[in-house]
């Protein structure tokens, strides 16, 4: 008597198997010794191709449900966060380092984390009515959605958030610049960001791992590899700083499809100019052309660090010098309504801690 060596299952697709034989045959010794032969039990083929579950031996994976809404998210993200543009402004493309000088970019870089993770929807500002009374940066904040985003910087911020006191906007971002004197908060301090965004633009594809020797020790340094991400970057930040017309140009924003991205773009040209980096950009640029799109940059930041949005127009609640020229009131306008827009709620929790982030750049020593 032959002996049936096995069964060969393949998957196809209409999300069932198929088999040598039409009938699913499972093959045990008898108690003569010989093989019997009888029908395997079957399950319901599911539509995605996974029938059963773990336990009877399929494929079948468990999963939440809340999980695969990762992928419609993650398609309307830009490539590179906001914090991640504002280093590749900082960083010089051939050296592959940033300057020794710039005393503003760490500060300003975990502000980016919070408008990133606001701007995600992860975190807002907590919802009562009494927060009116205090300044922006003193009012609370909370972790709205406990998921990763799937970005290192982004997902350490946030379990810090979450696993602590209720805190507001301008302390967490002295904390996670390490400026205090607390010694019991000094943990909460996001240690070598720089270097780990760096590592971050490497797997990314946009820069490079070289070392280069430095007097008496090497040093890992990030040159850039893909000049067309980083020529996009400055483009946008230029194109916006410059625009002549009411209408946002095209060329001041991310692609179509990409999530806020007018706030994206504002947040972008206000965070390179905390950072002290929006120079890098504007170099192509004439001596009064530059000189313009540095007045136009502080007038986008006074209309967008008070809450409501544009109310600095009408109040002068920001407290900021203006030194806009006229010609750009009409460009900024039209800005806000396309912000306003894409909130959709006028209360929108999340966009206020974008104001508020915004308000402490406004107050940093670098532009007042």
């Amino acid at each position: 008597m032959a002996t049936q060596s096995g069964l060969s299952r393949r998957r196809v697709g209409g999300g069932g198997t198929t088999d040598d034989s039409t009938t699913d045959i499972s093959t045990s010794p008898s108690q003569n010794g010989s093989l019997s032969t009888t029908p395997a039990p079957s399950f319901p083929a599911s539509p995605n191709g996974y029938g059963g579950t773990a336990l009877e031996g399929s494929s079948k994976v468990a999963y939440d449900p809340r999980d695969m809404d990762t992928d419609a998210e993650d398609s309307k993200l830009p490539k590179l966060t906001i914090l991640e543009e504002v280093l590749l402004l900082g960083l010089k493309d051939k050296q592959g380092y940033l300057s020794f000088w710039n005393d503003n970019i760490s500060y300003a870089l975990r502000g980016c984390i919070m408008i990133e993770l606001a701007l995600r929807k992860r975190i807002a500002m907590v919802r009562d009515p009494n927060r009116r009374r205090y300044p922006l940066p003193d009012r609370l904040i909370e972790v709205v959605d406990e998921r990763l985003t799937g970005e290192t910087i982004l997902d350490e911020a946030l379990k810090m958030i979450k696993s602590s006191e209720k805190m507001g906007v301008g302390s967490w971002i002295d904390l996670l610049s390490g400026e205090t004197w607390n010694v019991m908060k000094i943990g909460f301090q996001l240690k070598q960001v720089r270097e780990r965004l760096m590592k971050g633009l490497v797997d990314k594809g946009v820069l490079r791992t070289e070392k280069r020797n430095f007097l008496l020790f090497d040093m890992a340094t990030h040159p850039v590899a893909d000049a067309r991400t980083k020529e996009d970057v400055v483009s946008r930040v230029v194109a916006l700083l410059t625009m002549r017309t009411a209408a946002i140009p095209p060329q001041a924003l991310s692609k179509e499809g990409i999530q806020n991205r007018y706030t994206r773009a504002v947040c972008l040209a206000c965070a390179s100019y905390a950072a002290s980096v929006l120079e890098n950009a504007l170099q192509r640029l004439s001596f009064d052309a530059r000189e313009a799109a540095f007045a136009r940059c502080d007038d986008i930041l006074a209309e967008f660090s008070t809450w409501p949005f544009g109310s600095a127009r009408t109040d002068g609640s920001s407290g900021r010098k203006r030194e806009g020229q006229g010609g750009g009131s009409e460009n900024i306008a039209g800005l806000v309504r396309e912000v306003k827009k894409e909130m959709g709620d006028p209360e929108d929790l999340h966009f206020e801690v974008v104001a508020t982030v915004l308000e402490v750049f406004g107050r940093m020593d670098s532009l007042l």
